[in-house]
């Protein structure tokens, strides 16, 4: 089989991991694929390189598909999202002077009550919260906006948003730009490591399964190509398989350290990878179970509901009109090309591709075409679930 290369835009987070493992383990030449890995600098940078044909995929933010569906974010080119590329993986963070507020008021930072840290930050806030998140249409912006409205500090009215690039979060948090941040791994770890803040929360306790990168390519690409598609798709489905292995993670982290990649230190993004923090400069520790997960609970399947949660959440906060903002952005989670990648392969794919979201307690079956497979806890902090038949 002729290798192709393809092109494939990323950021240097944990979550780049099941691109960056398809290529250096040997997923993509198993397909007959190459993956030229295109380090961008910012979310921006990522969503243009895909829009513009600079790449032909790319690991991108989940709502950024949506938010293109509906409009917002500027002129791009339309975009689909083929596979989930990871579920959570996110933290907030705070500044060294709020985190001594924090503690003043006597919160123990123990990591895993949104409720409890959620109430807290507002107590602790002497003016309007200064958040940096990576890109207004982000993950980190939609539950940091679900989480602190549902406390009782309407968002974004009640906060200010700055938009920082992941590398730079710890920076902006040093010099005073920003009071806190929700980051994707490890740079919330580095403002810990440099001194300059504190972990608050993990992303996980406020959506317990949100899906945090998917895999985009621009609209009609994958029908234009199948084969590639196709081939890409199982690639990177095989290398998350792997990366799900807690054997595996010891290597992960020591590929995703090269220089070529994040260039952080390997026990930097162990952190992540064992979801074991240090979440203070005083060492507190804390461990965070399934912190980011790229294969287990059928993580890759690009659920319509996942994306019109995302539709929905946005066309509130937009005032566009929340149906037609839910038909759009369940159109671009193409579970359709999802599924005839991976017919044929050893995937577990769902009988179903919605469901309501947040319904999930504890570890279930669901059936799937080649049997029964398992879906993960998947609540929402505050226990509401999102039924996309009955959103309000």
């Amino acid at each position: 089989m002729k290798t192709t290369i393809l092109a494939v835009a990323y950021m240097p987070l944990i979550d780049a991991a099941p691109l960056i493992a398809a290529q250096e383990m040997g997923f993509a030449a198993e397909e007959g694929i190459a993956l030229d890995l295109r380090r961008a600098p910012s979310w921006s940078s990522v969503r243009d390189m895909l829009s513009f044909g600079q790449v032909d995929a790319a690991h991108m933010l989940s709502p950024v598909p949506v938010a293109t569906a509906l409009g917002l974010g500027g002129g791009a080119a339309p975009l689909e999202a083929v596979s989930v590329l990871s579920v959570n993986g996110n933290v907030i963070g705070v500044s060294r002077a709020l985190e001594e507020r924090l503690r003043g008021i006597g919160h123990d930072f123990a990591f895993n009550d949104a409720y409890k840290a959620g109430a807290a930050l507002i107590e602790a806030s002497t003016r309007p919260l200064r958040i940096g998140v990576p890109f207004p249409f982000s993950m980190h912006a939609e539950l940091l906006y679900y989480w602190l409205t549902a406390l009782g500090l309407p968002a974004p009215q009640g906060v200010t948003i700055k938009t920082v690039p992941p590398p730079l979060m710890a920076d902006a948090i040093e010099a005073g730009e920003i009071d806190a941040f929700c980051v994707g791994e490890p740079w919330g770890s580095i403002a810990v490591e440099n001194g300059v803040g504190a972990l608050l929360l993990p992303g996980k306790s406020i959506w317990a399964f949100a899906p945090e990168k998917v895999l985009a390519t621009r609209a009609g690409w994958a029908e234009q190509e199948p084969a590639l598609a196709g081939r890409l798709i199982r690639a990177v489905w095989r290398a998350g398989r792997w990366l799900s292995d807690p054997a595996s993670r010891v290597v992960a982290a020591e590929i995703l350290s090269r220089p070529q990649y994040l260039n952080l230190p390997v026990d930097i993004l162990d952190r992540a990878l064992l979801g074991d923090f240090q979440v203070s400069r005083q060492g507190d520790h804390r461990t965070v179970e399934g912190f980011v997960e790229f294969h287990k609970g059928l993580a890759t399947f690009p659920w319509r509901s996942q994306a019109e949660w995302m539709g929905y959440r946005l066309a509130t906060r937009t005032g566009l009109d929340r149906p037609e903002a839910m038909l759009r952005a369940k159109s671009v989670f193409r579970t359709d090309l999802h599924r005839s990648a991976l017919n044929g392969t050893e995937a577990d794919l769902p009988g179903a591709s919605s469901k309501l979201e947040g319904s999930v307690d504890t570890e279930m079956t669901v059936a799937t075409e080649s049997g029964r497979a398992f879906l993960t806890h998947d609540r929402f902090f505050d226990c509401r679930v999102f039924d996309p038949a009955r959103p309000e």
